[in-house]
């Protein structure tokens, strides 16, 4: 199983960037899908996840600028950022909570980082 992460860049504040996160290999099931940041210094934290019943988690700080969906047959999530800052800026992870057979064993997965960047 493999997650691949695109759509980070370099835009000015107020701008907006949509990332993707695709996951390739044998799944059986995603239960989660969401997205990481770790910022220069700072611990890694949650952005944003989304339950295969589309039940969504936000950090305080992205509320109402970010959005998650998920489009499930393509196993794909996506990150809508809006009014960003420059405090967005980090490095941003996308993650999954994979079941890969119809046993309930679930497998956490990471995809590479995206560096978002965004200038004041």
């Amino acid at each position: 199983v493999q997650l691949q992460a695109s759509g980070g860049g370099l835009v000015q504040a107020g701008g907006s960037l949509r990332l993707s996160c695709a996951v390739s290999g044998s799944v059986f099931a995603i239960n989660v899908m969401g997205w990481y940041r770790q910022a220069p210094g700072k611990q890694r934290e949650l952005v944003t996840a989304m339950s295969t019943a589309g039940t969504t988690t936000y950090a305080s700080s992205v509320k109402g600028r970010f959005t998650i969906s998920r489009d499930t047959a393509k196993n794909t999530a996506y990150l809508q950022m809006n009014s960003l800052r420059p405090e967005d800026t980090a490095v941003y992870y996308c993650n999954a909570l994979i079941r890969r057979s119809s046993s309930y064993n679930i497998d956490n997965f990471w995809g590479q980082g995206t560096q978002v960047t965004v200038s004041s």
